[in-house]
């Protein structure tokens, strides 16, 4: 108790010193706000104090304090976050793409926390954790009811320590106790590159951690001596990262001293300009680039700087629109808050921030500008583009769309669970073709998962009735209706599954692969059927549509 009011008071104090140094020099508008800050801050300590005081149980201090803040920054934007002490490790990763661990992907699925994926080479992989296998303990810590981060945390630790973990091997049964040394995991941001022919050379970019540009000029040097004349830098579901690794890519395709971004912010000192400082790598390779609308961040300013500079043709869909800038600052008791100071602006002007977040319609949802309402900049050659809504690619290819039934079984994780089955009973070889017969063996397995399944159409009924449920005498008179409609509507998953045969092939060979390329399996088992890299290959075919698009021809 005499601590928390010591901390609340030590707060009040540093905020009234904070207040007294601005007297001085702030504006009227400032010192009004600084004077709702101070009321608002002494009402809320006040209030936290009696709460602890006087509420009938005992509280979490840090719980509800949590709760506050979360709250509070929930009225921003989705960026601006409170990074608590215990969680520090966790950003640092996201920045850095290293941690100490054993080096798997983990999710709880169905309560229970399954390895999705062990990097291939790491602690994990070479010990014998499998995809699939249940962690049921961590140094004699139940996972059960725990979630995915407080898993994480468990796991991680020192390089060089010791972690014993249990399984359970859902294909046998086998329970198993492994001692796993930790170690140092570097996540690549290039998960695979290589050639998707005898000219083309192909980079898949995930991430935008420390040592980003590196990795892509490292793969570019290996593409290029095993004859790579063009490339396709894949920025699909990159959600962003480090903004110097934006620049030092940009910088491999444009000549020094060119702007790539941009900054304005309230604060003055916010608003800087970023050139390229090197040399560049290669000015004249004919380079594709894809996006989608997962694609953010520093995936835009890469994509935007070098459609911009018609150094590039995008491919794909239109990118999410992230236009917003964030740092770090250092609170109390080695907490942070990543806060948005900024907005980012591309070489031609435009800032491709597609959400107002301080403007909400009139039902409460966030105000998207609306395409009347962005403004047309121009490209180096001239090409017209426009702001507001993410980056458009020159060349738009619609995203594939799942059949229902097929959506179902991936989210549902029945094709992932049908994998682990799969690869304990077969020997996977490099290619994996599924014979037809897999799809009868794939039916016969969700049988005896007693798999049940119904359209959006049976669910939208089943709702109806329970509504209708409500007033009898409603129901009573169209009961037998319902009756008839739901028998036309009743679904035969295995005959739905048949009709989707190729669907549902194709996803659980993208599956197996993971179970044979870990995470270069995403890029390698989607060649043949991704429909951007085909046109981007088809497109690098064709020099004189590739320079017309750029508007390099006459």
């Amino acid at each position: 108790m005499n601590f928390m009011r010591s901390t609340m008071h030590a707060g009040l104090l540093c905020l009234l010193s904070w207040l007294l140094a601005l007297h001085g020099t702030a504006t009227a508008q400032q010192k009004d706000n600084a004077f709702e800050i101070a009321k608002n801050l002494d009402i809320f300590a006040t209030l936290f104090k009696e709460l602890n005081t006087y509420y009938v149980d005992d509280i979490n201090a840090n719980r509800l304090m949590q709760k506050a803040i979360d709250a509070m920054l929930s009225d921003l934007d989705p960026y601006t976050n409170y990074i608590s002490e215990d969680r520090i490790e966790d950003y640092r990763t996201m920045t850095t793409g290293r941690y100490a661990g054993i080096g798997a992907t983990i999710r709880t699925q169905e309560g229970k926390c399954v390895i999705v994926l062990p990097y291939e080479g790491s602690p994990a992989q070479r010990a014998g954790l499998k995809i699939g296998d249940q962690i049921t303990s961590i140094n004699g810590v139940s996972t059960a009811g725990k979630s995915s981060d407080e898993i994480s945390t468990l796991l991680k630790g020192q390089s060089g320590t010791p972690v014993e973990i249990e399984i359970l091997r859902p294909t046998t049964g086998e329970r198993k106790t492994f001692s796993i040394k930790r170690e140092e995991i570097h996540i690549s941001n290039v998960p695979y590159f290589g050639m998707l022919n005898e000219q083309v050379g192909y980079i898949q970019l995930s991430d935008f951690t420390m040592g980003a540009s590196e990795e892509v000029r490292a793969a570019m040097d290996s593409l290029k001596r095993a004859g790579a004349q063009a490339f396709i830098i894949d920025l699909r579901n990159n959600p962003g990262g480090l903004l110097s690794e934006a620049i030092n890519i940009v910088n491999l395709f444009v000549p020094k001293n060119e702007l790539v971004v941009s900054t304005k912010g309230k604060i003055s000192e916010w608003n800087k300009e970023y050139y390229t400082l090197n040399a560049p790598y290669d000015l004249e390779s004919p380079l594709v680039v894809l996006v989608n609308n997962r694609s953010a961040s520093a995936s835009e300013i890469v994509a935007g700087a070098l459609q911009d500079y018609d150094r590039a043709i995008l491919i794909g869909q239109r990118t999410f629109g992230k236009g917003l800038v964030q740092v770090t600052r250092p609170l109390s008791y080695n907490a942070q808050l990543k806060v948005t100071i900024a907005k980012y602006y591309i070489p031609s002007g435009r800032c491709i921030q597609a959400i107002d977040y301080s403007v909400h319609n009139a039902d409460g949802s966030l105000y998207r500008i609306p395409d009347s309402l962005r403004r047309s900049f121009k490209t180096r050659a001239g090409r017209m583009v426009f702001d507001g809504a993410g980056l458009e690619p020159d060349i738009v290819v619609p995203a594939d769309s799942l059949p229902e039934i097929c959506n179902y079984l991936l989210q549902n994780y029945y094709i992932f669970n049908y994998g682990v089955d799969y690869a304990a009973r077969h020997t996977l070889g490099k290619e994996i073709t599924l014979p037809p017969e897999v799809l009868e063996d794939f039916i016969q397995w969700l049988d005896k998962q007693n798999f049940h399944y119904a359209t959006s159409h049976e669910e939208y009924v089943s709702v109806l009735e329970q509504q209708l449920k409500e007033t009898p005498d409603l129901y009573a008179s169209v009961a037998e209706d319902l009756s008839r409609l739901k028998k036309k509507l009743k679904t035969d998953h295995r005959q739905l599954i048949r009709q989707h045969k190729t669907c549902v092939l194709e996803l659980i060979e993208d599956e197996l692969y993971k179970h044979v390329y870990f995470e270069k399996a995403e890029a390698l088992a989607s060649f043949d059927t991704d429909r951007e890299i085909q046109k981007a290959i088809e497109l690098l075919r064709d020099e004189q549509k590739y320079s017309f698009i750029l508007g390099r021809s006459d």
